[in-house]
């Protein structure tokens, strides 16, 4: 099992996701004698996990069922086990993009984090690219060299335990894109600019608040870097439903309608009140915003190195 090359088969050792749900998912690391309990029952890994095809339907053993996925960076982080505040779909694929990444691309990241942004990173510059990805924090770096590790792209990613804004990525004028996720990135962008390739690298910084933006945004004008802008991105998602609505009695145009043998079925009469529905209803799908929406989660700042 990898996260950049699909596999068929769940074996020993896999990370696979139990979707119960849209809305009710998790991963679990497939492991011989393992079970894992679920609201449906209990699912033995050994005898209804290990062998089995990935998107198999598998009961549990109350009676119920889930479907065994196999895992890609979009469900990993709907799942992943939190250890910061991470970025999702919404702000990844315009990362990705604005980052002109590709594969064989090299990319430097700071800080790992919860490895959310890294396994999309990844995906994306496999086969032949590299992430050098920088987390301070010494825990949190070793738990993500064993998640790559785990999920099979350890030779896709360097991780590196240091402070960026001190000792920048370890690298110099090879990285096609920049991506910077801490408090203060005015900072790195130095060593940002030392990582980035000769001319025409990218870099992007996320910050939660606009002085952190004002702040970033001077230092790569100070270091040179051109076509500065920021964006927003906000997710806004709609419910597709059936409505009902009774029909309105139009009163005495449809009773004079019905006396000069007004034809409801002629295409030429479509649009105009027919009698013999004045006290019915009508249905039709209709789409409504979600009462309550994904805020504000940060600024994104592009900028390229001239």
């Amino acid at each position: 099992m990898s996260f950049v090359e699909y596999g068929d088969t769940i074996k020993d050792g896999d990370t696979a996701i139990v979707f119960l749900g849209h809305e009710s998912m998790f991963p679990v690391k497939v492991q011989h004698g393992t079970v894992t309990q679920t609201k449906y029952g209990v699912i033995r890994h050994s005898t209804d996990l290990i062998g089995k095809k990935y998107g198999s339907k598998v009961t549990c053993s109350k009676g119920g069922w889930v479907f065994i996925l196999h895992p890609t960076p979009e469900l990993w982080t709907m799942n992943l086990p939190h250890r910061t505040q991470i970025l999702y779909s919404t702000d990844i694929s315009i990362i990705t993009m604005m980052l002109e990444l590709k594969p064989g691309s090299i990319v430097c990241e700071s800080g790992t984090g919860s490895g959310s942004l890294s396994h999309a990173l990844i995906r994306t510059v496999a086969p032949t690219g590299h992430l050098y990805t920088v987390e301070f924090h010494q825990q949190r770096a070793e738990k993500a060299r064993e998640e790559f590790r785990e999920h099979g792209v350890e030779h896709l990613v360097t991780v590196t335990n240091q402070d960026v804004c001190k000792n920048g990525f370890g690298v110099s004028n090879i990285a096609d894109a920049v991506f910077l996720d801490i408090p203060s990135p005015w900072e790195a962008i130095g060593h940002a600019k030392s990582a980035l390739k000769t001319e025409g690298g990218r870099i992007c910084s996320f910050s939660p608040c606009i002085e952190q933006v004002q702040r970033t945004c001077l230092a790569m004008e100070e270091y040179g870097f051109t076509e500065i802008n920021t964006l927003e991105i906000l997710l806004r998602v709609y419910n597709v439903r059936t409505v009902s609505l009774q029909i309105p009695d139009l009163g005495k145009a449809a009773e004079d309608n019905s006396s000069i043998g007004f034809d409801c079925s002629n295409p030429s009469n479509q649009g105009s009140p027919c009698p013999n529905l004045q006290q019915g209803t009508v249905q039709f799908k209709s789409s409504v915003p979600l009462r309550e929406m994904v805020g504000h989660t940060g600024y994104l700042t592009f900028a390229t190195k001239s």
